[in-house]
């Protein structure tokens, strides 16, 4: 079987983005073919470029007015999966029609709880801080036109005490990520291609 094709979007530093690359580059199932950000500042460009994995930069408004211009690319690079690792822009529709069921978002919390628009990153940490949560977590989903409410794949959590800070929080967080998203990507691309 031919590898299947993974492009990456990130609007940050692609820490995890650098770990799915990492990871798959000892797959016989999936690789990652290409990086796209929004932002032409942000640190997993230069993840991709030390990695030699191509990548591309696209703006808001292209994003947002000419989605088909970003399916000719990931065309183009034979994609077949996008992870979502830390994009902070809503996915168009035209883009979710093609690409059914094979567009996987991670989000750093467990939801249906502290999710929706504005609730990435730090903003996150702070509300489960705010609401004095037990468990944080992560919950890996797959994308739909509602922001965080595609299909649940998989959550993993953590235990919280009452000394947690939203930075130590996002530090418990942090090590769900690095040790399932990877696994949980691949493991449904095996599932989703009836792969054993």
């Amino acid at each position: 079987m031919a590898q299947k094709q993974i492009a990456i979007f990130a609007s940050g530093s692609g820490s995890n983005a650098e770990n799915l690359i990492n990871y798959f580059r000892q797959s016989k199932m999936a690789d990652v073919g290409l990086i796209l950000s929004n932002k032409i500042s942000a640190y997993v460009l230069m993840r991709a470029k030390n990695l030699s994995i191509p990548s591309i930069v696209v703006s808001n408004s292209n994003l947002k007015n000419q989605p088909e211009s970003i399916l000719d690319v990931l065309a183009q690079f034979n994609i077949d999966y996008i992870v979502l690792a830390g994009f902070l822009r809503k996915i168009p529709k035209e883009l979710i029609k093609a690409y059914p069921n094979k567009i996987i978002n991670i989000h750093p919390a467990l939801l249906p709880k502290f999710g929706g628009k504005g609730m990435y990153g730090a903003n996150v940490h702070k509300a489960v801080k705010q609401a004095n949560q037990t468990q944080s977590g992560i919950s890996i989903h797959l994308v739909n036109q509602a922001y965080d409410e595609g299909q649940i794949i998989f959550q993993a959590k953590t235990n919280l005490t009452t000394t947690d800070t939203a930075k130590t929080i996002e530090k418990k967080v942090r090590a769900l990520e690095i040790k399932h998203f990877p696994i949980q990507v691949e493991n449904y691309i095996k599932q989703h291609n009836n792969l054993t």
